[in-house]
């Protein structure tokens, strides 16, 4: 969710772009001179561990509703899904009006078209995606006053002029989607009441409270409808007023289903925890998380889902954050930290098909999306990508720059990472895991992403930074995303070493061999 404009890139990154960037080649000692002491990891391969759903990538943000109708976002859709399985999509403005949806005849009625909605969700459908509803913003022919959101795209975000107007909208959403896909399609979806309310999303006073209201009314509408709908909120920014939803539903016997909220790396912790203590970005989110993670727990509902609707490394267009290699281990980390604690997040977004600022200029601007402009994986795609080869059980160890994990048939998956803040630098990291149990001979298969495996940031930096790069410039691009071969090496006697670059994430499948 971009915030405000801000376009700052990092000197120290553009300094340190080279063609030599562009090329995958193994991540060998001899090309990292600068190196620090060695650590070593001890796993128990045959312990019972604990169950590691694969809650990061269960959900992904993208553009708004209306950008669903156009090629390159369900290609980009479809890119994502392969490598991710995604089961949910979240975007906002499905009532916008240039989705049509509401308008009021030449007899004062309102009247509903949900042609657009169908090709919407129509789509998603098609391609195993399930939509994860938000239900935003307000139609212009029902605002209550004029106020719009600073988005190009301009949403109307007042409170209803009416609320008998908008539970018969919302009702009649609800019964139009039953009647369209089933009853039991449909309360598979999530319903999510609007999108950031406690900041510069909804105009109504006070905020919290009027929020409250719109809220009661739209859960109870879809409730009307179905008791199987899944509704919730408060969708905040700055993982504000969950607690306080909490109370309100439990007070006031509203439905409320599941909570969800947003923070990213740059939030600061004035604003999410209103004090001035020191958390580095790679730390805001789970930081975040676990503080709503223990509210939740000490609340009326204690046990209630809790749904990360928003996350990522910035809100703010940094290049050298979301475009660049740095968002592997940040990923990574962020997995790490933030388990246990939400039952899903929802990456913004998997896509640069975006208009909140207007149309892209070029294709690397620091946008959320794991594809850039005609579809270039971003390092974070590759990061996704080798992520999900973790398997789903969690194998714990005594590090913060690793996470081991096993599938079902005993191969074992783990990443290590060695985080940098943008800007900064630091050693090649050398990694020695210890693995317990795993017999005498073994194979690890090891995959990265670094300045040498998948940065096209850098690579479109050698290329001279084209503002609207050619076809061939795309392909050379896309080229350069690919991170190549494994890298394998013999593990005997359970002795694996590893070497990670900065902001480097590797990811080793191990096998037992015979």
């Amino acid at each position: 969710m971009f915030r405000f404009p801000s376009f700052f890139v990092s000197a120290a990154l553009l300094a340190g772009c080279t063609l030599g960037a562009m090329a995958q080649q193994p991540a060998s000692s001899s090309m990292m001179t600068a190196t620090g002491p060695a650590q070593t990891i001890t796993v128990n391969t045959t312990a019972q561990g604990q169950a590691f759903p694969h809650f990061w990538e269960d959900m992904f943000g993208s553009g708004r509703a209306h950008l669903v109708m156009r090629a390159q976002y369900q290609k980009d859709l479809t890119k994502v899904k392969k490598v991710t399985n995604f089961e949910y999509v979240r975007f906002h403005g499905i009532l916008d009006d240039e989705n049509g949806v509401y308008r009021v005849g030449k007899d004062g009625k309102p009247e509903y078209n949900w042609t657009y909605v169908d090709h919407i969700y129509d789509a998603l459908l098609a391609r195993g995606i399930k939509p994860y509803v938000e239900i935003s913003f307000m139609p212009k022919a029902l605002a209550a006053k004029p106020i719009q959101q600073a988005f190009w795209y301009k949403p109307y975000i007042s409170p209803p002029a009416s609320y008998a107007k908008w539970d018969a909208l919302i009702e009649a959403f609800a019964r139009h989607l039953i009647q369209r896909y089933g009853i039991d399609e449909v309360s598979t979806w999530y319903f999510e009441v609007w999108n950031e309310p406690n900041i510069g999303f909804w105009a109504g006073t006070p905020k919290q409270a009027s929020y409250f209201e719109l809220y009661d009314h739209t859960a109870r509408a879809l409730k009307a409808v179905s008791p199987r709908l899944r509704v919730g909120g408060p969708a905040t920014a700055q993982a504000a007023w969950v607690g306080e939803m909490i109370a309100h539903a439990t007070k006031d016997h509203v439905p409320l289903d599941f909570v969800s909220t947003h923070v990213y790396g740059d939030d600061s912790a004035a604003n999410v925890f209103h004090s001035d203590r020191k958390i580095a970005p790679h730390q805001m989110v789970c930081a975040a998380v676990g503080r709503v993670h223990e509210e939740i727990l000490h609340s009326a509902r204690p046990h209630i889902p809790l749904i990360w609707s928003e996350f990522n490394a910035s809100y703010a267009n940094h290049q050298d954050i979301t475009d660049s290699i740095y968002m592997g281990p940040w990923l990574a980390n962020t997995i790490r930290e933030c388990d246990g604690k939400v039952q899903m997040m929802s990456y913004w977004s998997f896509s640069d098909v975006f208009e909140e600022q207007g149309v892209k200029k070029t294709p690397f601007y620091g946008g959320f999306g794991l594809l850039a402009e005609n579809g270039i994986p971003k390092p974070a795609y590759d990061a996704f990508a080798l992520l999900h080869k973790l398997g789903h059980v969690r194998l714990m160890v005594k590090a913060d720059d690793a996470l081991v994990t096993r599938r079902a048939d005993g191969t074992l998956v783990i990443a290590a990472w060695n985080m940098v803040e943008p800007g900064g630098t630091g050693p090649v990291k050398h990694i020695h895991f210890d693995l317990k149990g795993l017999g005498e001979h073994a194979e690890a298969r090891i995959q990265r992403v670094d300045a040498h495996h998948g940065d096209t940031l850098a690579a479109w930096k050698a290329m001279g930074s084209p503002k609207y790069p050619t076809r061939k410039q795309i392909w050379e691009l896309k080229k350069a995303s690919k991170i190549g071969p494994p890298q394998v090496e013999e593990v005997t006697d359970g002795q694996l070493n590893v070497a990670v670059p900065p902001m480097g994430l590797a990811v080793m499948t191990v096998r037992a061999t015979h």
